[in-house]
């Protein structure tokens, strides 16, 4: 199964957004509804996530928007497309929120953790970076 749901996820965290292949590490398989607030270990409920993003996202499904301080629900990436929450910055360094529920992700996952913005900004200059579909293949 952990197969299946990486390369739906497209070997990327569902989340930062980070290709396993360039983190150099192999990504956890997280609960998008955690187990905690009774989520199961079923398919339609796991993607792939860094140990940063999964950390940080922990048993939480809500969060407040930084804009308007509405608790929403955080980003799902099975259900929602990302180009429809998110979009890259300029420079192609930060995740920038469009939507109520991306920008409360964007906040309460810390996808725009310094350390992250550091490697992007090093993916950038070297052209693997910012990916050139924000879709799963």
């Amino acid at each position: 199964m952990r197969e299946r749901v990486a390369r739906l996820a497209g070997q990327r965290c569902g989340y930062c957004r980070t290709p396993e292949c360039i983190a150099g590490f192999r990504m956890s398989i997280e609960h998008i509804i955690p187990e905690a607030k009774g989520g199961q270990t079923v398919e339609r409920n796991l993607w792939l996530a860094c140990h940063a993003c999964h950390e940080t996202k922990g048993a939480r499904t809500h969060v407040r928007d930084p804009l308007t301080g509405n608790r929403v629900r955080l980003w799902n990436p099975r259900r929602q497309r990302w180009p429809d929450h998110f979009d890259w910055s300029q420079d192609g360094t930060e995740i920038l929120g469009l939507t109520p529920c991306g920008r409360a992700t964007v906040a309460g996952l810390q996808l725009n953790r310094p350390e992250l913005v550091a490697a992007r900004s090093l993916w950038v200059q070297v052209g693997w970076w910012p990916p050139r579909s924000d879709t799963p293949e």
